[in-house]
């Protein structure tokens, strides 16, 4: 096993033993928010969340994984590495900056290799005050039935049709309309929900504990999916404002070698979205100075990815489907969202390393 890959998993269960070791090994307690429901092997689930550094530091970078479950193969990788990197965290501990690693946001779409929650909640879709009007996506109605059909693997006539409304509309429109969240259709892809998840609620607990005594707070979370193999692009994650996207390209951009895309100017790989995570930072923190990303790592075409997800959200709907079935339809899901090869393993964890690096050097300038 490389260097690289030993910090990887497989399942939930070794990514989880993985992390609360390496914690331990950093002699740093771990606070467990067990989630209600078992793993897909009857593996108890759990947010789990680990400081490094005091506990009133003025100066807090949060490191998070699995927002979107499957998506934490990835993240979590990246935060055992950083909990090993024994330079990096003298580093951040010379800045007097404390680092936060929430891992598992969303434990059980990790555990069942789902990008969703048990709600079916896509939890970066799922940050709004649901006491007023929800954003409405005009455009996904009709994308709906096409996009779960009733069976799987989808028809001929189904992907035609599909395929069609691309021709018509572009790969763009037809990547936005399905991405950009909806509230309609609870069995749906990218369901942001109508009440707050138990991940939502979850999350702001911690923020709440660790972040209410800090001036400065950054945030990095960990995605894939999107953009080309093994490149992380760093995508700003906070509102649209001048002084926090500045703040964010001062930070991260490496001079222009790695730029910070926001999807308010159009230069980022994701859709304009509402209802993001990073709502919660500005929520339960307002004391703060908040500066944030998304570092999003390519994996497969935004087509197959997709495909993946018609095909996981088709089983969610199907839970009587036959195990050979649901085994390749998780495999599928797994494989859009995770490259198991070294050279991809090895390219996240250097962009992983130099991000967090930056962040340190710019919350202590």
């Amino acid at each position: 096993m490389s260097a690289a890959q030993s910090v990887f998993s497989s399942s939930y269960a070794e990514a989880r033993r993985k992390f609360l070791q390496a914690a331990a090994d950093a002699g740093l307690a771990v606070e467990a928010k067990p989630h209600p429901l078992p793993g897909l092997e009857g593996e108890q689930l759990a947010m789990d969340v680990a400081r490094d550094g005091e506990p009133g530091a003025s100066k807090l970078l949060i490191v998070s994984s699995g927002c979107h479950g499957v998506e934490g193969y990835c993240g979590s990788g990246v935060q055992v590495d950083a909990l090993r990197d024994e330079a990096a965290r003298a580093r951040a501990a010379k800045a007097g900056v404390a680092v936060l690693y929430i891992h598992g946001l969303n434990p059980y779409g990790f555990s069942h290799f789902r990008r969703t929650t048990h709600e079916n909640i896509d939890l970066n879709r799922n940050f709004h005050d649901f006491s007023a009007p929800l954003p409405r996506n005009a455009d996904y109605p009709e994308l709906h039935p096409l996009l779960v059909p009733p069976q799987w693997p989808p028809s001929a006539e189904n992907l035609q049709a599909l395929q069609d409304y691309v021709a018509q509309h572009g790969e763009k429109a037809y990547q936005s309309a399905i991405s950009r969240g909806q509230h309609e259709f609870a069995d749906g892809l990218f369901y942001g929900g109508t009440a707050p998840s138990w991940s939502n609620l979850a999350v702001r607990e911690v923020l709440r504990a660790h972040g209410r005594r800090a001036g400065r707070i950054a945030w990095i979370d960990i995605h894939t999916g999107l953009g080309p193999s093994g490149l992380g692009e760093r995508i700003f994650a906070g509102r649209d404002d001048p002084a926090g996207v500045a703040r964010a390209r001062a930070w991260w951009d490496g001079g222009g070698r790695t730029p910070i895309t926001s999807f308010y100017d159009g230069s980022s790989s994701s859709a304009r979205l509402t209802g993001l995570m990073f709502n919660s930072a500005y929520d339960e923190c307002p004391q703060a100075e908040y500066t944030g990303m998304a570092l999003e790592y390519g994996t497969v075409p935004v087509m197959e990815t997709f495909h993946a997800l018609r095909g996981e959200q088709w089983l969610n709907r199907h839970p009587d489907a036959p195990a050979e079935v649901a085994a390749q339809i998780r495999r599928t899901n797994f494989n859009a969202f995770y490259t198991d090869t070294d050279m991809w393993r090895e390219q996240v964890l250097l962009q992983a390393r130099e991000a967090i690096a930056q962040a340190i050097d710019g919350l202590a300038s």
